[in-house]
């Protein structure tokens, strides 16, 4: 059982690393995209439908796709008054407990919710935002489902290294190491 937690959580830690260190070359074209959008706005009096959309479209598969990465580096925003100064073990136990309460609990429902509002967009074939626009919005909506199972997978690689924090084979769920020098 020990071992393959280990496996798991390794397994899925790898393909959030994978997958975010390639989604975050998106930031490149989503500032160049932008800046063209600027410049054509204030310097020639012009726009792109075309180009805004794809403003829009580069961030949020950039965001939405990269979340389980923030996730796996520890990115997101924690409010760190007493968790930082607390023991390995118990910092293990109080993120377990999050991630069962917390973040599970709402990658099931953004998926129960979003299912509905995806699957017509996809039968459909819902089109551009805006006249002229990108006319592939079920696409992006479908990030939607996309974002909350990588969440979810995350959350499941997360747990594992609780759980092997708890049991002793880890020096710290949020360190890279085994306890048994692994």
């Amino acid at each position: 059982m020990i071992r393959a937690l280990e496996v798991a959580g390794r397994a899925l830690d790898a393909f959030s690393d994978r997958l975010g260190r390639t989604v975050r070359w998106l930031a490149v074209p989503l500032v160049l995209v932008q800046f063209a959008v600027v410049v054509l706005r204030y310097a020639f009096s012009t726009s792109l439908i075309q180009m805004q959309e794809a403003v829009i479209y580069l961030h949020a598969t950039l965001f939405m796709l990269a979340i389980a990465f923030t996730m796996r580096q520890e990115g997101h925003v924690r409010v760190d008054v007493l968790y930082a100064a607390l023991p390995p073990r118990r910092r293990a136990l109080i993120d377990l407990i999050g991630v069962l309460v917390a973040v599970i609990p709402f990658c099931l429902l953004m998926l129960w919710t979003c299912w509905p509002f995806v699957a017509a967009s996809w039968r459909i074939r819902e089109g551009a935002i805006a006249y002229g626009g990108i006319p592939y919005q079920y696409l992006l909506k479908s990030l939607i489902p996309a974002m909350a199972i990588l969440l979810l997978l995350q959350a499941v690689a997360h747990l594992c290294r609780c759980a092997l924090t708890l049991v002793g084979r880890r020096v710290d769920h949020r360190a890279g190491q085994l306890a048994n020098g692994a």
